[in-house]
């Protein structure tokens, strides 16, 4: 509950911020920068560098990589049949095709399948989300950034990624034993991802443009939130007799956008507004969506 009422409050001062004098238009710019160069390298240090890896790890860290490969297919297909503009679609792949399997998707985990559910839940979201996002996913935004496929440019906006360094660094330390001291800091320096996340978000969201997008919105949380599960639920079938691993693969696939990637959305101007209300109307229906998938899960209705 502590993680929901977090959301609720940060959201909201987002919202509250905009109308004080004290905060600039610049504001946003000034928390994503500070998450992607502190908060998401912190964590990346950490969790990477603890995280243990086994055959199994492969089954869950590779549904981000299919859910985002559908995506991509998806609403780059829109844009060729001229339905979507480009960076319209670039958007939805890179909100749609992401899910916050960490931060919401964490705390329903816990309260959908019990706790044992997140050592599943870790491998998806370390091995699987991230990955997509520092890879194809800076990648895709870099070329909707700068209009055009270069690969020396492509290279430099990926090495400019400072949670890429952080990856390495987590890679190559493995062997080693982090001091408690230091595990405690980059937790501590980690933790502020989400709220400031969530801030820079509700800063940014405005209900207003809803008009303007609302059959793109309701296409990209569509397939977010319906689509993209029922995909996995037939791709990942065969594994129905590890019922945990199955639930928690399909549920993770169910979650809201990524809040980290839609920072990357807003942060690049890839159509902002549209991201700010993936996110910000994404989660608060993901709470019922995932509802429902888990009772039907639990019923073997499905």
């Amino acid at each position: 509950m502590e993680n929901f009422l977090l959301l609720g409050i940060c959201f909201g001062l987002g919202l509250f911020f905009r109308r004080l004098p004290q905060f600039p238009e610049s504001t946003p710019k000034v928390l994503n920068g500070f998450i992607l160069f502190i908060s998401l390298p912190s964590l990346v240090l950490y969790h990477v560098h603890e995280l243990k890896v086994d055959a199994t790890s492969l089954l869950p860290s590779s549904m981000p990589w299919v859910v985002f490969g559908i995506a991509l297919v998806f609403f780059l297909g829109l844009y060729k049949l001229k339905f979507l503009k480009f960076h319209t679609a670039v958007c939805l792949v890179l909100t749609a095709g992401l899910g916050n399997t960490s931060f919401v998707g964490f705390p329903l985990l816990e309260t959908y399948l019990g706790k044992t559910s997140l050592g599943y839940g870790i491998l998806a979201d370390q091995l699987g989300t991230f990955m997509v996002l520092s890879f194809p996913g800076i990648i895709l935004a870099s070329i909707a950034m700068d209009g055009k496929w270069d690969f020396v440019t492509l290279i430099k906006r990926v090495l400019g990624f400072a949670p890429i360094y952080a990856l390495f660094v987590a890679i190559f330390t493995r062997q080693f034993v982090y001091p408690e001291a230091l595990k405690l800091v980059l937790l501590r320096l980690g933790d502020t991802l989400t709220p400031l996340a969530l801030v820079s978000v509700g800063f940014m969201l405005d209900l207003r443009t809803i008009a303007g997008h609302g059959k793109v919105l309701a296409l990209g949380l569509g397939f977010k939130l319906i689509l993209a599960p029922i995909f996995v639920y037939w791709m990942y079938s065969p594994l129905k007799e590890d019922s945990l691993l199955f639930q928690t693969i399909v549920l993770e696939s169910a979650m809201a956008p990524m809040v980290t990637s839609t920072v990357i959305t807003i942060e690049k101007n890839i159509s902002p507004h549209l991201a700010s209300l993936m996110l910000g109307i994404g989660i608060p229906i993901s709470f019922g969506t995932t509802y429902v998938l888990n009772f039907l899960l639990k019923g073997n209705y499905i």
